[in-house]
């Protein structure tokens, strides 16, 4: 247990010493006064909670204080911690539902999408699960090449197609090919793409629409990879996503490079998905299953 939270203290550290960390600063001896919540507003909307998570917050802080009569700064880091566990949720386990289980992965240009799928293929065979993975992404130049090499890395299968071909083809054979190997997971990647072009928007939805003729009842997951380094600008290409392909849960990718980490509080209250797994690191045990009071425990640290 103390590695796991030495590893979310060590990937929170750039978010914790460029904002949650100045709290500690921030609370005084001195008594709560209106530049207080000033301050405390601009280091959490700086820290990329989230101006409609902020406003939320601060209100239930002061509610606090008024009726439990605090008016000492240094009163108010216990119940901001408690504030800010309080708007996140620890996921239930991954679990399975059906053999083989298909797991659509979808996000924006350089999110982290390939790395973040032979992350996750790896975490899953070492549980034991017969992992699939498709390389669906066949508008990049590298990304079948990419997750190949990942693939030979790491020791599983992998199902390509030809550079330009058809991406919904691919996700096909590879639904097709775990059902023919009797896989327990098939993870297939997608070709990145900005929210805003409607074309490649639709692409995706035939891709979604093409695993569901090759299993009925698939894709039993679509996962959204998010980039943590691009703070609040990711929630606007969030909300596309989950619109246009019903998104079931959230990877915040590259958390160990933002100083933004508090956009997972807005992720939960604005846009109502689970967070499952955060990247914590470049290597494979780096992406760890989403744990709030972890998360907390790093943010704010002692």
């Amino acid at each position: 247990m103390n590695n796991i939270l030495s590893k979310w203290k060590a990937g929170l550290a750039r978010t914790s010493k460029a904002t949650f960390g100045q709290f500690a600063t921030l609370f005084g001896a001195t008594e709560i006064t209106d530049d207080t919540w000033e301050k405390l507003e601009a280091l959490l909307i700086h820290a990329d909670v989230g101006v409609e998570t902020t406003i939320n917050i601060l209100d239930k802080l002061e509610d606090r204080v008024d009726r439990e009569g605090i008016i000492k700064e240094c009163d108010l880091n216990v119940i901001l911690r408690e504030e800010l566990r309080s708007h996140l949720d620890t996921p239930a386990a991954i679990d399975f539902p059906v053999k083989p289980t298909i797991i659509l992965i979808v996000g924006v240009n350089g999110s982290g999408k390939t790395t973040t799928i032979a992350k996750l293929g790896k975490r899953f065979s070492s549980q034991g699960k017969q992992v699939i993975l498709g390389a669906a992404d066949t508008f990049r130049a590298a990304g079948v090449d990419q997750l190949e090499i990942w693939a030979d890395r790491i020791d599983l299968p992998v199902i390509s197609g030809q550079l330009g071909g058809d991406a919904g083809a691919v996700a096909f054979d590879t639904v097709q090919a775990a059902i023919a190997r009797k896989s327990d997971i098939a993870i297939i990647d997608t070709a990145g793409r900005l929210h805003t072009r409607f074309n490649l928007m639709e692409e995706l939805k035939k891709v979604h629409r093409v695993v569901g003729k090759a299993l009925p009842g698939a894709p039993h997951a679509v996962w959204l990879v998010m980039d943590a380094t691009t703070g609040q600008n990711a929630l606007q290409q969030a909300r596309a996503f989950k619109d246009a392909v019903n998104i079931t849960g959230v990877i915040l990718a590259k958390l160990d490079s933002s100083a933004r980490g508090g956009m997972a509080l807005a992720i939960q209250k604005e846009l109502g998905l689970p967070i499952l797994f955060a990247g914590l690191g470049e290597q494979p045990d780096d992406l760890q299953p989403f744990d709030a009071d972890l998360f907390i425990s790093g943010l704010i640290q002692e």
